[in-house]
């Protein structure tokens, strides 16, 4: 574990933005530093900027970087967790980065990476919703549907570090085509895509004027905050395509409770911390109705209490577990 004294950074990359928190050893955010990523600026940019935020972290925390004990990244995509390699990162547009040696190089301290709904997952069982329990299941539908599988109070990752990609679970084989080249996965009904395409439509139909005002038929507006205020302000057919997939993402959870009889299924992730109401009452729906009845009374639902921090909350607690 960590030690007494110090400070870890948890780094969460993202398509869109990146944020490195400085954690102290109790896991508290001291201070944090946040930019866009970029992705179009290729690699090593990305690899520059990253630098300049851990650099701006520590700076705004007034942190001296003899202090520092180590670095956990999440990171959304594939990797090679023993080589500490970015394999690739669909979302970002980066593959066969050696992202653990070059920081641990500029910053000569331990780096550890993980997937980020992985490190999410693991935040929220060290720190957040997940305290207390020891085998757990992170649902965090956002763009797609990201998994996070702890057993025993260790995440687990599969013989090709890729566990916990549950989106690409297929419900339907003669379904949409999916992102990831398949048919019918939950990603491809439940995913925000997916949500902001039903979405769009219903403005085009003239079904949802609320929406129409918001966002048009934009889908790189209609997103998780633009969703819950159509909701909000009265569109009901927005609120119906909301639930359909609040529940598919309940019925994915009951097949993962068969699978793996968890303690525990945290929701996080914009979609359903936007419009938590719905998620939880949706998903508690499927898993009363599609669950073993055995296994479905012992899960208890919840919905991730760390929010933006999750991930690197749960990078700084990587970090400390690899001291």
């Amino acid at each position: 574990m960590g030690k007494d004294k110090g400070y870890y950074i948890g780094f969460d990359l993202g398509g869109t933005k990146m944020l490195a928190s400085v954690v102290d050893t109790d896991f508290k955010v001291v201070a944090k530093a946040k930019r866009k990523t970029k992705p179009e600026s290729g690699a090593d940019a990305g690899m520059d900027r990253m630098e300049e935020v851990i650099e701006e972290a520590l700076k705004t925390a007034k942190i001296d970087r003899k202090d520092l004990l180590g670095i956990g990244f999440g990171l959304p995509g594939v990797l090679d967790l023993t080589g500490g390699r970015i394999v690739r990162l669909p979302n970002v547009g980066w593959t066969d980065v050696p992202i653990k040696a070059r920081f641990e190089e500029k910053f000569n301290v331990p780096v550890v990476i993980d997937n980020d709904v992985n490190t999410g997952t693991y935040g929220e069982y060290r720190c957040g919703a997940g305290k207390g329990h020891r085998d757990i299941i992170g649902i965090f539908p956002g763009t797609g549907i990201g998994g996070g599988i702890i057993i025993n109070g260790k995440r687990h990752h599969g013989i090709t570090d890729g566990a916990g990609e549950i989106g690409h679970i297929v419900c339907d084989p003669s379904g949409p085509q999916c992102g990831c080249g398949l048919r019918g996965c939950y990603e491809a009904y439940a995913g925000r895509v997916a949500i902001s395409g039903r979405a769009a439509e219903a403005v085009f139909r003239g079904k949802a004027p609320a929406m129409a005002k918001i966002a048009g038929t934009d889908l790189s507006k209609i997103k998780s905050k633009a969703l819950a205020q159509s909701i909000a302000e009265g569109d009901t057919v927005i609120e119906e395509i909301v639930r359909e997939a609040a529940y598919k993402i309940g019925l994915l959870a009951s097949i993962l409770i068969a699978t793996l009889s968890p303690s525990m299924v945290i929701l996080g992730g914009g979609l359903a911390e936007e419009n938590r109401d719905i998620y939880m009452e949706e998903c508690q729906r499927a898993m009363d109705t599609q669950c073993v009845p055995e296994l479905g009374r012992a899960v208890t639902l919840a919905m991730a209490e760390l929010g933006d921090y999750a991930v690197s909350i749960g990078g700084a607690a990587i970090a400390a577990d690899a001291q």
